[in-house]
């Protein structure tokens, strides 16, 4: 939400799933659509992300703050839209450390922005345009003393092809963000201030906190610490159990696998060898998952990690949080041998499901970045994404042998 989205050449023989050295920086991708995704059904308290599995190996190779206010002192509320409350900060205390930006505010589209805001929180002050892009604008202000951040619908989306997606991404978000106002899930997120669904307006609480990455493939990943924490929060997620009926699938894996195919990312033993395990998972519980697990959707906030952006949020086979982070991870070896641990902790079809999610994130990063025109750093990127591709397809050979 605060910023989406969003390797020396790996040319000697890696064992393991072990990612190539990170390279000194990588551009960001070109603007290209998001997967498609059909726009209505696609897929508790666990234990911490260094839980300790037994040993043994898979078929990747893999073994198998601020200061607390003085007694009896009660920070003043202030009641929002939506039945919310949010604290706001002692007297005093600055509520941020921007300053308003006149110029950022004046442009068009930002102007438009604050008029569909306006017409659902009056007396919303914008303090800061913190992005401004071809399909959101966020834009950091206070109602009252609360610090909040409006997301809305860029101007720009209406004009693209894409139109209708994005905008069915944005009710399925603001969906999710009321129905975690009735079942509230065992993670922090940001809560709900007030939404316009046919606006396309999204108010929510700011979190203090910083992104763990502001890139979708950071060269720099967060410290260990940072990284079981994350990791904690989105197995905690993973393993809450909320109605079934609240949260509709978000995957349909059978097209995705055709239309990879189609193209020529996947060849006809590929997708051959993950219909197979398809076959297999037809009785596996689906698993909630955010969807959209980058490190640059998880903000380090002196609480805990907070997760944002739900546009994806909803039922996927087990281990999609997973995959997406191993795949953006190719610089941390620990972090992605503690992600294929908690992959496998769930026995064999957990790591057959991990699996088909691994291939099917990793295609969708190719199609990302492999585009004419990438730079040399960019290249680099992209043959460490095929070595990667290459080993989770070795790696489902090697789970249908066993099947």
């Amino acid at each position: 939400m605060y910023s989406s989205a969003t390797t020396p050449t790996p040319t000697a023989t890696r064992t393991a799933l072990r990612p190539p050295t990170a390279a000194t920086g990588r551009p960001g991708p070109k603007q290209v659509p998001p997967t498609s995704r059909p726009a209505a059904p696609r897929g508790t308290e666990g234990r911490s992300a260094d839980t300790r599995v037994p040993t043994g190996r898979t078929a990747l190779g893999l073994r198998t703050p601020e200061a607390a206010p003085p007694p009896g002192h009660r920070l003043p509320l202030a009641r929002l839209a939506d039945g919310q409350v949010l604290r706001t900060r002692r007297p005093g205390q600055p509520a941020g450390p921007e300053r308003i930006d006149p110029a950022a505010l004046q442009t068009p589209s930002v102007r438009a922005a604050l008029g569909s805001i306006a017409r659902i929180c009056p007396a919303f002050t914008p303090r800061q345009v913190l992005r401004e892009g071809s399909r959101h604008i966020l834009v950091a202000g206070t109602i009252g003393r609360a610090p909040v951040v409006a997301k809305c619908l860029a101007p720009q989306a209406v004009r693209s092809e894409y139109f209708e997606q994005l905008v069915a991404d944005f009710h399925h978000e603001v969906s999710v963000y009321r129905a975690f106002v009735r079942h509230r899930p065992p993670v922090r997120l940001p809560r709900l201030v007030a939404a316009d669904h046919d606006r396309c307006v999204l108010v929510m609480e700011r979190v203090p906190g910083r992104p763990a990455a502001r890139e979708r493939h950071p060269v720099n990943a967060p410290t260990p610490g940072e990284v079981r924490a994350l990791l904690g929060a989105v197995r905690t997620l993973n393993l809450w159990r909320p109605p079934s009926d609240v949260f509709q699938p978000r995957l349909d894996y059978q097209l995705e696998i055709a239309r990879y195919h189609s193209v020529g990312q996947l060849t006809d033993r590929d997708a051959g060898d993950l219909r197979g395990l398809l076959h297999g998972l037809g009785h596996t519980p689906l698993q909630l998952c955010h969807g959209d697990a980058l490190l640059s959707n998880m903000l380090l906030a002196p609480s805990g990690p907070v997760l944002v952006d739900w546009e994806q949020a909803g039922w996927y086979l087990p281990g999609y949080d997973l995959a997406v982070l191993w795949s953006v991870l190719s610089g941390d070896t620990a972090a992605r041998r503690q992600i294929s641990q908690l992959a496998q902790s769930g026995g064999t079809m957990a790591r057959d499901a991990f699996l088909v999610n691994l291939v099917l994130v990793l295609m969708r990063e190719i199609r990302l970045y492999d585009v004419p025109g990438a730079g040399e750093e960019q290249r680099i990127m992209i043959r460490r994404l095929y070595d990667d591709a290459a080993l989770a397809r070795r790696a489902v050979r090697a789970a249908v042998g066993t099947r």
